[in-house]
């Protein structure tokens, strides 16, 4: 087959493939509301990667089964990558966790470029692969109890997957909806916070199912995961179809307040470009600090609640320290519905957020994200001495919140200052940024609290200073957000740099309108009832999630 590529004079002819660009490109009738379902897809999919933990029990006792086989003084880490006679240690296994979020943050910036030439359903194959492909390696690893095929398998090809996975749909969404750009990418990255509600209660029900007296269920659990994943993520990659350059929703012009606001650019930076550029790594340090923080919090809040409040979650007046195991147990079920409650937050801000930043605007949506956020986190040590489990947990939540909603604001942040040309790109090594709050966060909060039980200090007062180191870093963050200033000119591309950008991008012109609802209406107009079955293969799932998440929630309550 060949197709002649027409943007203004350039053309190009030659074969096409079923995953190349020029073969994804929407005709007149195309409905632009199935493409946040193929978003979705593939993001609820990947967001597993958050609820991974729910295997590190299991794991730790793979060999044992009803007990753990520990290992001896003489297998450290990189033993244990081979050993086969004694059980992981669930700090090892964490490693795993690491891994994921490190692979995602520099694979998105190392592939972002190639990502906008070739268009993301290629991209979202290629990401199906990878994170599918990664499961069944780690299953193969826990089935012949090879920790380095773990990481290898899900840590390293299935950390890649995430990354090119999570970037895939940004630039196209906020392409399809330049007139709500912020509540788009809030919808397919609401996904990937609401992958570990379907994927830790799937994965538990199936390990309850596949267990014997000798298997702990890990390994087919994987099987079957990989396989449910890997049929998800092709369809939202087959569905992925991309706008004609210059298409806009019928009768939509941009607002004069959009036009004439010079936060919001009309041009477009090329990614080699940012490394360079004072405004991106202003905005990577506002994404960094925020998300270390968040992070720290994600990692402290359920043994926070249990040493803060001990027996009074249960009411029995008995510190943390006093309780014996059976109301641990039962103040440990109550953390659970605790950290449900939080994933929903977390779930609920990304969309939240992203959309009022449509309204509000990004530099201010997180100048109320650093000032609401550090008063929220300054107030946790007074609610929690004064014993207020109300004030405490809705600090939390309400920060949970605006956590979810800094990674579903940031990608509508950089198409305002960066223009869209290459926002998917630039959004990939943005997220550099949050490879290394992944490590920074983690590492503050555990270092701290180790460091005060070193003192003595009793366990419900060691998170008291970690809290106010937590309010420094939103600080760093919200005077870097301060200082975001339109760009110089210098910085964008001039009409010929961005003709051949888009030379290379395969790009085809052709200024196509929609109707109100997005179709043109025209006889080849997408079916209404595609449509709703786009929503109802991820609604569904999610549906799902958010009820058995409930459920785990009803614990706390």
């Amino acid at each position: 087959m060949t197709i002649t590529i027409d943007a203004g004079s350039i053309s190009s002819g030659g074969s096409v493939g079923l995953l190349d660009k020029e073969n994804i490109i929407a005709g007149p009738g195309f409905n632009r509301w199935l493409v946040p379902p193929a978003a979705l897809a593939i993001h609820l999919c990947i967001g597993m990667a958050y609820g991974f933990s729910v295997f590190w029990l299991p794991l730790s006792k793979a060999l044992g089964i009803t007990g753990a086989i520990k290992c001896g003084p003489e297998v450290g880490f990189f033993q244990a990558l081979f050993t086969t006679s004694c059980d992981w240690k669930i700090s090892t296994l964490g490693w795993m966790f690491t891994l994921f979020f490190v692979l995602l943050g520099s694979s998105a910036a190392i592939w972002g470029g190639w990502l906008e030439r070739v268009g993301p359903r290629k991209v979202g194959v290629i990401a199906a692969f990878c994170w599918c492909g990664g499961l069944l390696i780690s299953a193969l690893g826990v089935h012949l109890h090879q920790f380095w095929m773990m990481i290898i398998g899900s840590g390293v090809i299935g950390g890649t997957g995430l990354g090119l996975g999570y970037i895939s749909p940004v630039s196209t969404l906020i392409k399809w909806f330049p007139d709500r750009r912020g509540m788009a990418t809030g919808m397919a990255i609401m996904g990937f916070g609401g992958g570990a509600m379907i994927g830790s209660p799937l994965a538990a029900d199936l390990m309850k199912y596949f267990a014997t007296a000798t298997d702990v269920g890990v390994t087919q659990t994987l099987v079957v995961m990989a396989l449910i994943y890997f049929v998800y993520m092709l369809g939202g990659a087959f569905s992925y179809r991309i706008p004609e350059t210059g298409w806009k929703p019928a009768g939509w012009t941009p607002p004069a307040s959009q036009v004439n606001n010079p936060m919001i650019t009309q041009q477009h930076v090329h990614v080699s470009k940012v490394w360079g550029i004072p405004q991106f790594w202003l905005i990577w340090m506002v994404l960094c600090m925020n998300v270390s923080a968040g992070i720290g919090v994600i990692g402290m809040a359920s043994p926070m609640l249990q040493e803060v409040f001990g027996g009074s979650l249960i009411g029995v007046a008995k510190k943390f320290s006093e309780l014996d195991k059976t109301q641990l147990a039962a103040i440990a079920g109550v953390a659970a519905g605790f950290t449900a409650l939080l994933s929903l937050f977390n779930i609920g801000g990304r969309f939240f957020w992203a959309t009022i930043s449509d309204k509000l605007g990004r530099k201010l949506t997180y100048a109320v994200f650093f000032v609401l956020g550090g008063l929220l986190y300054f107030s946790i040590p007074g609610s929690a001495a004064s014993g207020s489990k109300v004030l405490f947990v809705s600090a939390f939540c309400l920060i949970l919140s605006m956590y979810g909603g800094c990674f579903a604001t940031v990608p509508a942040y950089l198409a305002d200052l960066f223009g869209t040309q290459m926002v998917g790109a630039i959004h990939g090594r943005l997220l550099t940024a949050w490879a290394t709050a992944g490590i920074v966060g983690p590492v503050v909060v555990n270092y701290m609290r180790d460091y005060q039980l070193g003192l003595g200090l009793p366990r419900e007062q060691v998170y008291n200073q970690t809290m106010y180191i937590l309010v420094g870093m939103l600080v760093i963050g919200f005077i870097c957000n301060l200082m975001v200033r339109p760009l110089n000119p210098k910085w964008f591309m001039t009409p010929d740099e961005l003709a051949a950008e888009k030379r290379l991008a395969h790009e085809k012109v052709k200024a196509s309108e929609t109707t109100s609802s997005g179709a043109a209406g025209s006889a080849t107009a997408s079916n209404p009832l595609l449509v709703v079955f786009a929503w109802a293969a991820v609604g569904i799932p999610l549906v799902w999630g958010v009820y058995r998440t409930l459920l785990t929630v009803a614990k706390f309550f």
